[in-house]
């Protein structure tokens, strides 16, 4: 199994299609504020074009430290403005965020099977384990 080319396969996929008028980000964060009062809560004064242009950016870096174990500066940034102090993002969010993620792919990528998806959670839960981890640390993301 080829966890990258599965990958990035599916993701060309799903940024190639519209599903019910939507692209994939547009629709995810629909998803994602939907699913629960508190992620609604943290999107409330959110300019979401630019939260979806982050999010495709952030999709590189979460690649590339699926590849090099190496968390890059984007990743710490991102880790430091996520934690308790600032943004506030509890890791349960990001168990949510993963599972909406699926959800979303599963309804994009007309190839979806089990193997896409293991693709997926495997590409992104590292990058869902370093922003957790780095929760409670505050700007330690050494």
């Amino acid at each position: 199994m080829d966890i990258e080319r599965l990958f990035d396969a599916s993701y060309v996929r799903v940024l190639s299609r519209e599903v019910e008028g939507q692209a994939f980000f547009e629709a995810f964060y629909e998803r994602f504020i939907a699913a629960s009062p508190e992620v609604a809560v943290k999107f409330r004064h959110t300019d979401m074009a630019r939260q979806r242009a982050m999010l495709k950016k952030a999709f590189y870096h979460l690649l590339a430290f699926y590849a090099s174990s190496h968390a890059d500066y984007y990743l710490q940034q991102v880790a430091v403005s996520h934690d308790r102090a600032h943004l506030d993002i509890a890791p349960a969010l990001y168990d949510l965020w993963l599972e909406t993620l699926i959800d979303t792919v599963r309804t994009f990528d007309e190839q979806f099977d089990d193997e896409v998806e293991l693709a997926w959670r495997l590409v992104m839960t590292p990058g869902i384990v370093f922003m957790s981890f780095h929760y409670d640390r505050g700007t330690r993301c050494d």
